[in-house]
């Protein structure tokens, strides 16, 4: 029989469970079971934890490629992003005594006093939820204490820099097993005010997370995102237990705990552990060593110059070219004639010209059309990045330095 877990109950509960059909579990329970359904088919259905609040946010988001609506004090952005009591949540993390996470979280990058924050706490916008990796990240981009928010879609946290209601975003933008986030290069792109002004690359702890007082012998399942399952597939092999996958796992880790689930571990982040007060049974349930996620700090400015001179610095451009993909050998020569390293080539859709019509003699050719994203080694207060980039302009329909910033790992 497929247990039946009772949804929470109050303020606080803004969540749903869905099946994979995207048909609604009844509001008093919870099925996931594996064999409770479908019995003739031999498949289970998969429990998908489903934002209450992305739905409203959904039904009254504007369409339009960029937000209209103009949020002026960090409240209101709050307000939007349905996250009203957070920042005292998160000063509530911050300031207990015991917190084991400062000391193994601090890190190098300190924010700037002279970017005008005023000696006031920063503010950060992270993409994600609480408990998320991206949550992590953003603790170890500042060790001091800030106002620190997630924001439920990609989007926003460009639009809280844009508003002023964040003073510096973290985003992730690629893991070394699983490749880039391209969405988050896209939008970089696309906000042209907002540029990379720091970068931090961390090693992944998938953890197994467990409702204190929880055995090993009292396990049934593991829930977790398909990404993080992904990573884990030799332990949970030797784990012997019904893995379901689920769209949030830090949601996951919240239901788990307030509905004191002892029955059902969830492969989560060290500090979902923190915020939800579940027990970490295990660490590093991935396979192998090499899984690493890297994210960007961003703000607003010019992006040309770092914060800190500490470490080797890392310049960030994007560019279009007038004759197309053809001339990528030209422009990487650019770069490698003057000595300048290129560590890092991507390309995204070129979005303002998808379609590259080309003519040879009496037939026409049509190609998709793309902008390039290059990291380089160095700055652009470099004589060599400086040329370099004065004779891309040459060749390119448009460029632009999305950051000059300090590497962190």
């Amino acid at each position: 029989m497929a247990l039946r877990i009772p949804l929470p109950i109050g303020p606080r509960s803004g969540y749903e469970f869905v099946r994979s059909d995207n048909s609604s579990c009844s509001s008093f329970g919870l099925s996931l079971g594996g064999s409770g359904s479908g019995s003739g088919s031999g498949s289970r259905g998969v429990a998908v934890i489903k934002s209450s609040l992305n739905q409203q946010r959904r039904d009254t988001k504007d369409t339009s490629p960029k937000s209209s609506s103009v949020l002026q004090t960090p409240e209101k952005i709050a307000s939007a992003f349905g996250h009203e009591t957070l920042i005292a949540d998160l000063e509530r993390l911050f300031k207990q005594a015991a917190d084991p996470f400062r000391p193994q979280l601090s890190g190098p990058f300190s924010p700037s006093t002279g970017v005008g924050f005023s000696g006031r706490p920063v503010r950060v916008a992270y993409q994600g939820v609480r408990g998320s990796y991206c949550q992590e990240a953003a603790i170890k981009a500042f060790s001091q204490v800030c106002d620190a928010f997630p924001c439920d879609h990609m989007e926003d946290a460009f639009e809280a820099l844009e508003h002023k209601a964040a003073d510096r975003a973290i985003i992730p933008v690629e893991n070394s097993i699983d490749g880039t986030i391209d969405r988050n290069f896209d939008l970089l792109i696309r906000h042209g005010d907002v540029n990379i002004v720091g970068e931090l690359v961390l090693p992944v702890n998938h953890c197994l997370l467990a409702f204190p007082g929880t055995s090993r012998s009292d396990l049934k399942r593991i829930v977790s995102h398909p990404q993080a399952l992904n990573h884990c597939k030799t332990r949970l092999e030797s784990l012997d237990l019904e893995v379901e996958e689920v769209s949030n796992a830090a949601d996951a880790a919240r239901f788990v705990s307030e509905n004191r689930i002892s029955d059902t571990a969830v492969i989560g982040s060290r500090i979902a552990a923190k915020e939800f007060g579940l027990k970490v049974m295990d660490q590093n349930l991935q396979d192998g060593n090499c899984n690493f996620n890297r994210f960007l700090q961003l703000g607003l400015g010019s992006g040309l110059e770092p914060l800190s001179l500490a470490g080797k610095t890392r310049t960030t451009v994007a560019f279009s070219l007038q004759n197309g993909v053809s001339d990528l050998f030209r422009a990487l020569w650019i770069f490698e004639s003057r000595n300048v390293s290129v560590t890092r080539v991507e390309h995204r859709p070129n979005r303002s010209a998808p379609i590259r019509v080309v003519e040879k003699g009496t037939e026409e050719f049509r190609y998709f059309d793309y902008v390039f994203i290059l990291d380089l080694e160095g700055s652009v207060s470099e004589a060599g990045i400086r040329g370099a980039l004065k004779g891309l302009e040459e060749i390119s329909g448009f460029l632009r330095v999305l950051g000059c910033y300090t590497c962190g790992h």
